[in-house]
């Protein structure tokens, strides 16, 4: 027996700012085989700069998303945070348009998200295997905004809305609040290998479901 995990979304997904084999996918994929006693075969299709809208087309119309959905027992998903840092960096010199900017990408990012979601009941409709979905909640790339901060929280609890016997949110808003400076990279944005980590463990405390 054999398990495949399907890894998409945005440069989270990818690893960005950790060394090679460091990044969430890489470490989760150790820990799932060892929790489930089985090779765990990983399928990264992150992409850097990946927002909803360009994932959501991807799961509608690439044959290796859709693919490599339908093989998966493991499926994994880190997208959003580009949504937030597009519209925030698109207004940065007009601060007075934060707000309206950040409430229209979030409403976009939502309608987005949802597609996401009904694309993978659709591709896993009829599906023989066990499987499970595990979401990557958001941490505040702009701690310093008050609006950054709102933003985020509203995906989060629009996304753990999705949670069931098969789809599991990772929360990891609380571990990075406060700590960005040990568990982002030098870019500030991206997590660093111990970010990874955290990140990697609380998709595994969510545990496996009816898989193993």
């Amino acid at each position: 027996m054999s398990y495949q995990y399907t890894a998409i979304g945005d440069s989270l997904t990818t690893g960005f700012g950790a060394l090679p084999g460091n990044g969430f996918v890489p470490v989760y994929r150790r820990m799932a085989e060892g929790r489930l006693r089985e090779p765990v075969g990983a399928v990264n299709l992150g992409i850097n700069g990946l927002t909803t809208a360009a994932l959501e087309q991807r799961l509608n119309s690439y044959p290796i998303f859709r693919q490599s959905i339908r093989d998966a027992e493991i499926i994994t998903i880190s997208i959003g945070g580009n949504d937030l840092i597009r519209a925030a960096k698109a207004v940065s010199f007009r601060p007075s348009d934060l707000s309206p900017a950040l409430a229209r990408a979030l409403h976009e990012c939502k309608r987005n998200f949802g597609g996401i979601m009904g694309s993978l009941r659709q591709l896993k409709n009829g599906s023989r295997q066990p499987y499970i979905i595990r979401i990557v909640g958001l941490y505040n790339p702009y701690p310093q905004l008050t609006e950054a901060t709102d933003w985020v929280r509203q995906f989060n609890a629009f996304a753990a809305g999705y949670s069931s016997s098969v789809c599991g949110f990772a929360s990891i808003y609380h571990e990075f609040a406060g700590n960005e400076r040990s568990l982002l990279s030098l870019d500030h944005v991206h997590p660093n290998g111990r970010g990874y980590r955290v990140i990697a463990g609380r998709l595994d405390s969510l545990g496996y479901g009816r898989l193993g």
